[in-house]
């Protein structure tokens, strides 16, 4: 009869244990996604600052798009610059020295956002050319920045401003 107790003792903390609640895990404050990414996209990118009110929330692809301006430029008048950022996390950018009659060529590569989804960086497939940065304004102009990430302190417009309407 020991036995039986000691068995009968068993099963009803083991039935005990089954049904206590187990905490919750603990919370990152972030929600979680289960939604499955193809490896082929770029990084999910959640917030574009605008440098007014509250940051807006949005989708890289639907951040995609074409940027264009004149950049200034030390031996001619200027280099219009023409950045298209695909939503597949490709792009391609044509540069058109002014008054050069062979002043054009192209990069292509892919793009990611980086640095609180405040800085693109654009990296060129050749490896003959380096990364470039453009810091996010708004929706609607980026701005060149050096190889460290900063802006001209020049006072002269590095920006470009997205063409068309998304």
């Amino acid at each position: 009869m020991n036995q039986n107790l000691i068995a009968l003792a068993c099963i009803a903390a083991l039935a005990l244990a089954a049904c206590a609640q187990q905490p919750p895990a603990p919370s990152t404050g972030a929600a979680v996604d289960e939604t499955p990414v193809e490896a082929s996209q770029p990084a999910a990118v959640d917030v574009v600052p605008t440098g007014e009110g509250e940051a807006a929330t949005f989708d890289p692809r639907d951040f995609a798009g074409t940027f264009t301006g004149t950049l200034p430029c030390a031996d001619c008048p200027g280099m219009d610059v023409t950045l298209t950022l695909e939503p597949d996390g490709t792009y391609r950018t044509t540069h058109v020295y002014q008054e050069r009659p062979d002043g054009t060529w192209t990069i292509d590569g892919h793009w990611s956002v980086e640095s609180d989804d405040g800085v693109i960086r654009l990296d060129p497939n050749s490896k003959t050319e380096q990364d470039q940065l453009y810091a996010i304004e708004s929706r609607e102009r980026i701005v060149m920045l050096d190889a460290d990430g900063n802006k001209a302190d020049s006072g002269v417009d590095y920006g470009l401003t997205r063409q068309g309407a998304q």
